[in-house]
């Protein structure tokens, strides 16, 4: 079987990608649930726990920039779920520890509200730690509780009419389900911008085949790197136009 050069460098190039995937999944799985519990164990607290005492021993108290600052340096060298210093450039799904919602909640305008939803009370319990140190606790609300059941009460329950903003970074597999979810409950209007961390790695397949399959939304996808590693990974911007956009 005679294969043309151009095909198999395609093909190698392919397999190569495939394997990065594959270590940057067997990397992450090594460290969550191998190290990290170990680490826990025989320092008798938990990551979350001495992420907030180190921002708390070394940030300037009421300076977002510091704790932001602090924020990074610690998670540099223990990897924790943050967008990172590379990513760094509504509604927030999947907060942990506070990380890019600081940088919206500084930017909000005047009468701006910044929603985030926590699935673990005891993440939300620190963030909480983490804003006040900031002085961002007026600007963020955390709403506790699943993504599927928290986004139909956004209208009645907190008064929210459309967003201007979402940003995606829990479980890769809601980021579909949750985006079809906020469209059925009329919480996107023309102009809501969706924003979708680790669209690569761990990866959001159906997200991105969705999105970018459909005339309701522009896409822009933006390479970068898992959080401290060198692992390509991407952010997907996607721009809703509309229900019926043609």
């Amino acid at each position: 079987l005679r294969v043309q050069t151009p095909l198999l460098l395609f093909l190698l190039k392919m397999a190569a990608g495939g394997l990065r995937w594959l270590r940057a999944l067997v990397t992450i799985f090594c460290f969550d649930f191998v190290q990290q519990p170990v680490h826990n164990l025989l320092m008798g607290d938990t990551k979350e726990q001495r992420i907030l005492n180190y921002v708390q021993q070394h940030a300037k108290p009421g300076d977002p920039q510091s704790v932001m600052d602090a924020f990074d340096t610690y998670c540099s060298e223990e990897r924790a779920m943050h967008v990172g210093a590379v990513k760094g450039t509504g509604i927030r799904v999947g907060w942990w520890g506070g990380g890019v919602g600081w940088w919206c909640a500084r930017l909000l305008p005047p009468g701006g509200r910044l929603l985030t939803m926590e699935m673990n009370p005891d993440y939300a319990a620190i963030t909480r730690q983490m804003l006040s140190l900031a002085g961002l606790q007026d600007q963020v609300t955390i709403l506790i509780g699943a993504s599927q059941d928290l986004i139909p009460q956004l209208k009645t329950k907190y008064d929210v009419d459309t967003l201007d903003m979402v940003f995606l970074d829990h479980w890769k597999d809601r980021y579909l389900p949750d985006t079809r979810l906020l469209e059925e409950c009329g919480l996107l209007r023309k102009g809501t911008v969706l924003l979708a961390d680790n669209v690569i790695v761990p990866g959001a397949p159906d997200f991105l085949e969705y999105v970018r399959g459909s005339t309701k939304f522009e896409c822009t996808h933006y390479s970068s790197y898992l959080e401290y590693r060198e692992t390509v990974d991407g952010l997907e911007k996607a721009l809703y136009k509309g229900p019926s956009s043609p």
